[in-house]
């Protein structure tokens, strides 16, 4: 198998010979890991738990946890999930990693498509389940928003879409996500939505794949599956508590596949977990946090806030040199846009992950400015 160069080990290299202004102190805004403190009711709920360790964990996940993810879908989307409609996962990364493996094993020659740019496990599920690779361009064209395009989608086997977008920022409505579950349907292939960012929004919540079955008549969510994860709604990604849900044909099946591939949770990350997904007065709390953020942005750089994420895909010159540039003046890292996508597609765009507190934020964001300023 050969896979692509991670974003941020090309990062590295493309940095390796440049050295920073070590007038300014070096900050980072590069990955989207929540810089925030993991709340302490959770940490405790973890401590509390150790005695569990020595319990093999259940490969289906224990009840508490699938309860209060079954709740969480319940409250958040009004949407009633059976237990056989869902699967607590170890995050999500290792779920886009080996989904597409289990679902296009019996293939014979399958096609795959994802948004581009796009999160890079995407494209090396693909890899490893020997698909075809179909990118389905975000553009400022198309407002970042993946077209349907029945041409392409009649041969697919598995579409990822990933709304709210990472990198992007876009969003979709549920008339436009509709669309998509309908497409799903008409052209029979399985659709992903990796929603991991829903519970990140400025102002009014984003909806989810499972909303737009519903609204399109297909109750028992043929074709649908939808993931989620905990990492960014509660500032805990180190525990790597996600679900999938959706489709309970492909989700009996993939429950089986899942026995033999050994990626349960441990116990008293499960328990935390629970209680994470239970609680939503420390979402709200890191919503503002990232609010603040985003008015920080629109005040220095004079930008609208996206409806959500905690991104800002910001068009440049050229993505490559304005990230060289920026390093070496103000000692800043960035990603650079095209280091997240592929093909003849083309970006001018830095991705910028406002993870960071209020300070840290506003002082990158003014080092950002300078720049652009003085080289306008």
């Amino acid at each position: 198998m050969q896979f692509e160069t991670y974003p941020f080990e090309k990062l590295n290299n493309l940095l390796s010979d440049i050295t920073p202004n070590d007038n300014f102190s070096p900050l980072t805004l590069t990955i989207g890991e929540p810089q925030f403190e993991t709340p302490d009711f959770i940490q405790k709920k973890l401590s509390s738990s150790t005695s569990l360790l020595n319990k093999y964990p259940k490969s289906a996940g224990e009840e508490i946890l699938k309860e209060a993810q079954i709740e969480f879908v319940k409250k958040r989307f009004n949407i009633t999930l059976n237990p056989s409609e869902i699967i607590p996962t170890f995050g999500t990364r290792e779920v886009l990693f080996n989904f597409p493996q289990f679902l296009l094993f019996d293939k014979k020659n399958p096609t795959m498509a994802f948004t581009n740019p796009f999160y890079q496990i995407y494209e090396g599920a693909a890899i490893a389940s020997r698909a075809k690779i179909v990118h389905l361009n975000l553009t400022k064209e198309n407002n970042f928003k993946a077209s349907i395009e029945p041409k392409v989608l009649k041969d697919c086997d598995l579409v990822i879409i990933n709304f709210p977008n990472n990198p992007t920022a876009s969003s979709l409505t549920l008339k436009e996500l509709s669309k998509w579950a309908k497409a799903a349907l008409d052209y029979n292939f399985v659709l992903i939505n990796d929603e991991c960012y829903s519970e990140i929004y400025y102002d009014k919540p984003d909806p989810s794949l499972l909303e737009a079955s519903r609204a399109i008549g297909n109750n028992s969510f043929k074709n649908i599956i939808v993931l989620n994860s905990i990492s960014k709604r509660s500032s805990a990604p180190g525990l790597r508590s996600g679900f999938i849900a959706g489709d309970r044909e492909i989700l009996n099946k993939y429950m089986q596949y899942r026995t033999y591939v050994g990626c349960a949770s441990p116990i008293p990350l499960q328990y935390a977990s629970a209680l994470a997904w239970s609680e939503e007065i420390h979402v709200k709390e890191n919503r503002d946090r990232y609010k603040k953020n985003f008015d920080i942005a629109k005040e220095i750089l004079k930008i609208d806030p996206p409806r959500s994420t905690f991104y800002i895909w910001l068009e440049v010159f050229d993505d490559i040199e304005f990230t060289k540039l920026l390093y070496k003046e103000k000692n800043l890292k960035v990603i650079p846009g095209s280091f997240l996508s592929r093909g003849a597609f083309k970006t001018k765009h830095i991705r910028i992950a406002l993870v960071e507190n209020e300070d840290k934020t506003r002082e990158a964001l003014l080092r950002i400015k300078e720049l652009l300023k003085a080289i306008s």
